[in-house]
């Protein structure tokens, strides 16, 4: 069962935007955190983007300034407006959920930006 799905990569230039979104399973109560994670090739996974459900919200700071997360609650979706995209940010960006006890992660959805 997917419970957590990514969508709205794709490839573009450096200096373009793209948003991605990434929608929860109605199924999924008491989601905590909400965030987004790259991973690309030959380096760690890292975190590019969180939100609590409190409002807290922080950023790597490779995006900071560039990268806005942000969630509808009502839709039980989370968004990453990527702009200024340099290609340095070309990886695979996953979707993070989590709620007390479990975490769930999407499949993935591939950011390519060429220079």
């Amino acid at each position: 069962q997917v419970q957590v799905e990514e969508s709205g990569g794709g490839l573009v230039q450096a200096g373009g935007s793209l948003r991605l979104s990434c929608a929860a399973s109605a199924s999924i109560f008491s989601i905590n955190a909400m965030a987004w994670f790259r991973q690309a090739p030959g380096k760690q996974r890292e975190l590019v983007a969180l939100i609590t459900s409190s409002g807290t919200i922080t950023y790597a700071d490779s995006v900071k300034g560039r990268f806005t997360i942000s969630r509808d609650n009502a839709k039980n979706t989370v968004y990453l407006q990527m702009n200024s995209l340099k290609p340095d940010d070309t990886a695979v960006y996953l979707c993070y959920a989590k709620s007390l006890t479990i975490a769930y992660w999407g499949q993935g959805t591939q950011v390519t930006v060429s220079s």
